[in-house]
């Protein structure tokens, strides 16, 4: 099981939607996947057509993360109905955020990890989508993960902010999870013939090299839409929700390669 956190340090950079873009993507490939909503807004949780009531959440999950609680927190998304293959979410709640101090101790940090050993047998990738910021939730999924995905935007600030994350996520892999690693960073929300756009995503590679992956995300509105239907996008209708669609194909295979998940050529699982 490859486990992925999906994070920014600065919100409204639409990590939610790419969280979101990839479970997609996984979900036509036949990547059996479990999304983690670790953020407190619960974003994804909606967008991926959840029923709440009468189960456990994340929140229930970091205070007692045993078996039993874990897998009363998962429910198959709605997106099910669509076709066939495994795409369950672990309930996202706003109570999250009790457990986001800025000192959380080594027991907390760990729980989440504890969690997903629970289910390890279930699922070939892991998405956690991770609260904006460099608190106790987003220390407790990068412990937790094999790799981290940051998500950012052309513009000034973020460039800053996708800075600030690798230079966290080497501190955690130093000091916490050796296995740690940076996937890289997505440009996301691109308009191409915005020229500060271009001297941004070229600010980025000057500065990241290959750590910056193709391809960057164009600014679409087929995303909101489709997660404002609670749809995966893949079955989302138009031109541009299909290139949108490929480039989260080609992101995922980034993800399959380098967490050697095993999918069959045929777009299944083996």
């Amino acid at each position: 099981m490859h486990v992925l956190s999906v994070s920014s340090l600065k919100g409204g950079v639409g990590k939610t939607t790419v969280t979101l873009g990839l479970a997609s993507a996984a979900f036509a490939r036949g990547v059996r996947t479990l999304v983690v909503d670790l953020d407190p807004q619960s974003d994804v949780s909606t967008g991926m057509d959840i029923q709440v009531a009468g189960r456990l959440n994340i929140a229930d999950v970091l205070a007692n993360p045993k078996e039993k609680v874990v897998r009363q927190a998962i429910t198959s998304s709605g997106w099910a109905k669509v076709h066939p293959g495994t795409i369950d979410v672990l309930i996202g709640s706003p109570s999250a955020i009790n457990f986001d101090g800025p000192h959380p101790s080594v027991r907390d940090v760990w729980k989440l990890e504890e969690a997903l050993a629970a289910v390890e047998a279930d699922y070939d990738l892991v998405l956690i989508d991770c609260a904006p910021s460099l608190n106790a939730l987003t220390r407790t999924a990068w412990a937790a993960s094999d790799r981290v995905m940051v998500v950012t935007e052309p513009g000034l600030f973020s460039v800053a902010a996708a800075d600030r994350a690798l230079r966290a996520i080497e501190e955690i892999r130093r000091g916490l999870s050796p296995r740690l690693q940076p996937l890289g960073i997505v440009v996301n929300r691109v308009r191409p013939q915005s020229i500060e756009h271009q001297f941004r995503i070229k600010e980025l590679r000057d500065m990241f090299g290959p750590l910056v992956l193709s391809p960057q995300l164009p600014e679409r509105t087929s995303l909101q839409q489709a997660q404002g239907a609670a749809k995966p996008l893949h079955i989302w209708p138009g031109d541009s929700a299909q290139e949108l669609a490929a480039d989260f194909d080609q992101l995922l295979d980034r993800i399959i390669r380098t967490g050697r998940i095993a999918v069959a050529d045929n777009g299944t699982q083996n």
